[in-house]
């Protein structure tokens, strides 16, 4: 460790007040260190996942691009997330480069210390809102407040749109004298929680690692700054065992790790503000610049440009221009609320550098127990199938310019000659990707080959895409897709190495189990069916008639490779017919095993349901009365079935009025916390027996859109089956949101441990916000607003009768 040299408490009240660092009238005289020991510091994790907020700026396409020469302030891109009452993951540059795992608040009294990590009653709101309580812009106020009455903190957080910050207005309160504020930031530089350097300057603290610097400044001058390595020297020890900084340090020295920024903001009364800006830049410079720029223009001016008022182009204008919104609240149980918040969180969950790459969520999955030492997008990445569901919604809420180019970033992640490590067949789409298409899992699924296809024809149906733009993307994206999904071919790509035969796939759309599934193939026929409809019009009735003859040949063998006549639940409500969730044979009444997964023993494969038979409906490839769809539902539905077995839940709403429905993802599934243990999912990177899936809301809105099909069927939907509808399943996926309006992935269904104290219907630490989620949520909505299912591809029902 590289030694440090003492300056003396005289040497310090000479010499280093031009530095920020100068004591209080009551502070006990700091003694001052040039490096701080204790490198790397402890083992960094990301931060919990459940977020309550995420925001970023509204920023508006140039050409179907984002664009620093557009006539308005250069592109901001910066993110940010809000987890139990703290700021959490903060983005820079690509939408997964985390800088911070978290920026916390800390308040000393003359006997106490609280951190923001400490058990506070938080409550989160939006600062901008209609008079239908409607957030109009991602910009939160959250409230804590000191379960002993000690104290109230207030803070107020947004991004500045013309610039690359993080704005955070702090208020605090307390009746206690010889109080004081601090600010403590982790910075985890270029998404790793290791490998940062940090120093205090005369302008305010500063952390880097490379070309990438992050700098924390206040409006008012800090009284005393110092950085450190977490958990060893950076500060929050002495403060929780003293309440005082007996030691600061200027740096880190030579030694690089995990290291943490803290600033004395001063002493707090009934009404004391603090305004700061996290700063980000590719030099120490341009970082301080960006903060000083910000906190020049002030609260309100940032505020009102982030929101949109004014001449100011914002969150605001964004919700203007989707039309579709004001008829569709018609149709939500909250007047819209969380329909703004969603159109809004959609938005935000896209790249701004690779404009149209939107990501499943901002969020690492189970974020507080996995390793941050090395990079990890966690679901900050484009998966197709999340991707197809959001570019639906955006389209379903009237953005048909984010959807269009979104479907021309699926360009970047088709697999193809020149796809890095590839050495095999070409044509389908890469499992998942960093936004700049950076390969990171390389699995073969087919609906993510089938649905860039189908969305294209959505995409020309709406005439976003006209018949010259079709034909060219035919040729280029959609015929490579559709002679996949008819002849497969060798996948052969960094650890893949494996011969597709289609209708078969390497992955079903939960990305564990090899065969023949009722959702892929849903997506499959309905993909080559619209493929079929694209190239008749694009002049190539050869291929038009292979993909429609395909189309058929798998469509004929559904039932009888999926659904069985013979299956062996042990239910009341079983007769023994129903969609297995996938079969790696061809032959649904066979007794075969599907793989173990996620900790969990493999199984016969007629013991494990999913929903995946409703996107058969969905899509238009089976009717909704269709009698192997019928004689699913009640096995689906069955909650008398053993628990590991069982997928349906029933959740009561918090106002009384009845129960809504919530469902597994399936039978067995063991993709969530310990039931034994009531440990995270992986925790320690090792799965474990006890692990289990939880519900996902999502499956909620899926089964909403199956009534309305339904409804349709039998010429039902009326009024009343309409506002029926609307009760259950768009009030229940409502309710499944959190205080900030995000859906999340998963809920806590009141099975085994619950060792993180969720209460029944509670997001889990899964991830939070669920594009996917949201995504479901929105088309719904539209859903019941049309009186029509939004995903229904009539050509594929015309096709298959």
């Amino acid at each position: 460790m590289k030694k440090y040299n003492l300056i003396t408490a005289t040497i310090l009240a000479a010499g280093l007040v031009g530095c920020g660092v100068q004591n209080t009238q009551t502070s006990a005289v700091a003694q001052t260190s040039v490096s701080a020991p204790g490198a790397p510091g402890e083992a960094p994790f990301w931060a919990y996942a459940g977020k309550t907020g995420i925001g970023t700026s509204f920023e508006q396409y140039q050409n179907g691009h984002y664009s620093d020469d557009a006539p308005t302030a250069k592109v901001s891109k910066v993110w940010f997330s809000i987890a139990k009452g703290m700021i959490t993951e903060t983005m820079f540059g690509l939408i997964h480069q985390a800088q911070i795992k978290d920026m916390q608040f800390v308040v000393v009294g003359k006997d106490f210390t609280v951190i923001e990590a400490d058990d506070l009653d938080v409550t989160i709101d939006y600062l901008y809102k209609d008079d239908k309580g409607r957030p109009l812009s991602l910009a939160y106020k959250v409230v804590s407040k000191d379960k002993q009455g000690r104290f109230s903190l207030e803070k107020h957080i947004f991004t500045d749109p013309d610039g690359q910050s993080l704005f955070v207005r702090s208020i605090f309160s307390t009746q206690l004298d010889g109080v004081k504020a601090y600010v403590t930031v982790n910075p985890y530089i270029n998404n790793n929680g290791l490998d940062d350097f940090a120093k205090t300057t005369e302008q305010g603290l500063v952390a880097w690692q490379g070309d990438n610097y992050l700098s924390l400044q206040g409006a008012q001058p800090f009284k005393q700054t110092s950085v450190g390595f977490t958990g060893v020297s950076d500060g929050l020890s002495q403060l929780k065992t003293t309440q005082q900084l007996t030691r600061v340090y200027k740096t880190t020295g030579e030694q690089s790790g995990n290291v943490s920024l803290l600033a004395e903001l001063g002493e707090i009364g009934k009404n004391s503000q603090f305004d700061l800006s996290l700063s980000f830049g590719n030099n120490q410079q341009a970082s301080f610049k960006e903060g000083q720029a910000t906190l020049a223009k002030g609260y309100q001016a940032v505020l009102d440009n982030y929101n949109g008022k004014g001449e100011a182009l914002g969150w605001q204008d964004y919700l203007q221009s989707l039309a579709p919104l004001t008829s569709m609240s018609e149709q939500t149980a909250d007047n819209g609320k969380l329909l703004y918040t969603s159109a809004m969180v959609l938005k935000a969950q896209e790249d701004k550098t690779h404009a149209g790459a939107l990501i499943a969520s901002l969020s690492n999955p189970w974020g507080e127990t996995v390793s941050a030492k090395t990079g990890s997008t966690g679901y900050k990445a484009v998966w197709v199938r999340d991707f197809y569901q959001v570019a639906m919604a955006f389209m379903a809420m009237g953005d048909t310019a984010t959807a269009k180019t979104a479907f021309e970033y699926l360009e970047k992640v088709q697999v193809n000659s020149k796809t890095p490590g590839n050495n095999g067949d070409t044509g389908w789409f890469l499992q998942k990707t960093h936004v700049d298409g950076e390969l990171e899992w390389v699995g073969v699924q087919l609906d993510q080959t089938a649905m860039p296809i189908m969305l294209a024809w959505k995409l020309h149906q709406a005439d976003v895409l006209s018949d010259a733009e079709l034909t060219d993307w035919y040729t280029r994206m959609l015929k490579p897709a559709a002679d996949f999904l008819v002849g497969g071919g060798r996948a052969k790509i960094l650890w893949n190495d494996m011969q597709i035969t289609p209708p078969a796939t390497q992955q079903e759309r939960w990305e564990e189990q090899a065969g023949y599934s009722p959702s892929t193939t849903a997506a499959v026929v309905a993909g080559l069916i619209t493929a079929a409809d694209i190239a008749k019009m694009a002049g190539d009735e050869v291929n038009a008639k292979r993909y429609l003859a395909t189309a058929k040949s798998y469509n004929a063998d559904i039932e009888s490779m999926m659904f069985t006549t013979a299956g062996n639940l042990e239910s009341n409500a079983s007769d023994g017919e129903y969609f297995i969730r996938i079969g790696q044979d061809k032959n649904a009444n066979s007794n075969t095993n599907i793989n173990a997964n996620n900790g969990r023993d493999g199984f016969n494969k007629k013991q494990i349901l999913d929903g995946g038979f409703l996107e058969l409906v969905r899509y238009g490839v089976r009717d909704a009365l269709a009698p192997s769809i019928v004689k699913t539902l009640p096995e689906y539905d069955d909650e008398t079935l053993i628990d590991n077995l069982q997928v349906k839940y029933s959740f009561e709403f918090t106002d009384g009025s009845g129960t809504f429905a919530g469902y597994r993802r399936y039978g067995n599934d063991g993709y969530g916390e310990d039931e034994v243990t009531g440990a995270n999912y992986a925790e320690g990177g090792k799965n474990s027996p006890g692990q289990r899936g939880r519900v996902w809301p999502f499956f909620t809105g899926e089964r909403g859109h199956y009534e309305i099909a339904a409804a349709n069927a039998n010429n039902t939907l009326d009024a009343t089956k309409q506002q029926a509808i609307k009760n259950s399943y768009v009030k229940g996926l409502e309710q499944f949101a959190n205080e900030g309006m995000m859906l999340p992935e998963q809920v806590w269904d009141g099975v085994g441990n619950n060792k993180a104290g969720y209460t029944l219907g509670e997001g889990t630490n899964s991830a939070t916000p669920l594009a996917w989620t949201h995504a479901e949520y929105v088309k719904l909505v539209r859903s019941l607003s049309d009186k029509q299912v939004w995903d229904h591809y009539p050509v594929v029902t015309k096709a298959l009768k």
